[in-house]
């Protein structure tokens, strides 16, 4: 695993990368043999980043650039130094457990890109796809709460980390700002309550948070829950990476309505397993700032910046606000309130 200077072939703004100079960059960071032409083809979904799958005759390996703009319809700009903290992520994440993080291979922070292993999705299956495909396992959602407050509880009050990891402009930008905020301006009446979930997020700092749990970013591994994409990385609030992937199996009750009940099953049995492990301060201080971040978000997916994809039926929309512009007028602190809420919406 070699890390060098990427020539300056390899764009660093937001110029489209290219098969030549990608190898041009992996041939000077020594990953290539003589003579080897690797095959390089983006990948599908990326919204912050440029994700290529690269080819070698023995190996495949993934390559990840962040981009200023992220592709949205709204203006939704990003620093692109997020892609060194995405890989100091995988790092620190790295070494409390292996196999929660995919095999680094190699770094360029002037570029804004990395390269990981590839891991393929046969061995690696999305936990998205396996929710779309509503297959519910309350057993995986308990693994990603336990593996996720593992990762804050190791991190927690830690100072050489906090230093490390002071993103707070990064993550206003990329989650603050385009979610809290932006969703305020649609619903002016509640924006005042949304700005204080923001600033209260924001000021509090008390372990590593990876910023983007949720099930596009999660792969099922042969032993634990894999982690991607963190980007996001800063040290801030744990409550938020709680109610960040809790919010995603309340509204995937809408995309596979058939397994809605199992969904709210896996947010009950993720939220247990996450509040059982919560050692850094009272299980219950952190839940109730997650319960009410929570609805914030929740409305974020229909009304911020970053609408989820699945949820266009009008009705469905009014849905998701009459439960978030509630919970958000008249806050709750158990987590088991918001789930109650939305099951009752549903018909659950």
């Amino acid at each position: 695993m070699t890390e060098a200077s990427v020539p300056a072939q390899v764009p660093s703004g937001p110029l489209a990368l290219t098969e030549a100079s990608i190898t041009a960059a992996l041939a000077r960071m020594g990953m290539l043999r003589q003579g080897e032409r690797p095959r390089c083809r983006p990948l599908e979904g990326g919204v912050s980043s440029d994700i290529w799958l690269v080819e070698l005759q023995d190996r495949r390996l993934c390559l990840k650039r962040a981009l200023p703009q992220l592709k949205v319809a709204q203006v939704w700009q990003a620093p692109v130094a997020r892609n060194r903290y995405e890989w100091e992520w995988f790092r620190v994440v790295g070494r409390i457990c292996p196999d929660l993080t995919p095999p680094l291979i190699g770094h360029d922070p002037d570029a804004a890109f990395f390269v990981m292993a590839y891991l393929d999705p046969s061995r690696y299956p999305l936990w998205k796809s396996e929710l779309r495909d509503g297959h519910a396992d309350p057993d995986f959602a308990a693994a990603v709460g336990a593996r996720l407050v593992l990762i804050h509880r190791a991190t927690a009050r830690n100072p050489e980390i906090a230093h490390d990891f002071a993103t707070d402009e990064g993550f206003y930008a990329i989650r603050l700002e385009p979610y809290l905020i932006a969703t305020g301006r649609v619903h002016r009446d509640l924006a005042p309550r949304l700005e204080a979930l923001a600033r209260r997020t924001a000021e509090t700092r008390l372990a590593l948070v990876h910023g983007d749990v949720s099930p596009k970013n999660i792969l099922i591994g042969p032993r634990n829950p894999v982690f991607l994409d963190a980007e996001c990385a800063w040290y801030g609030d744990p409550a938020f990476d709680l109610a960040f992937c809790l919010n995603h199996l309340l509204l995937k009750c809408l995309w596979t309505r058939r397994a809605a009940a199992g969904f709210l099953g896996c947010f009950d049995r993720l939220a247990q397993s996450y509040l059982a492990g919560v050692a850094w301060e009272a299980p219950d201080a952190i839940e109730a700032r997650a319960a009410a971040l929570l609805p914030g978000l929740f409305l974020a997916r229909v009304d911020g910046k970053s609408p989820v994809e699945y949820v266009t039926d009008d009705e469905d929309k009014a849905r998701v606000r009459r439960v978030g512009r509630a919970l958000l007028a008249n806050p709750v602190s158990r987590l088991a309130a918001v789930r109650q809420a939305w099951g009752a919406e549903i018909g659950q």
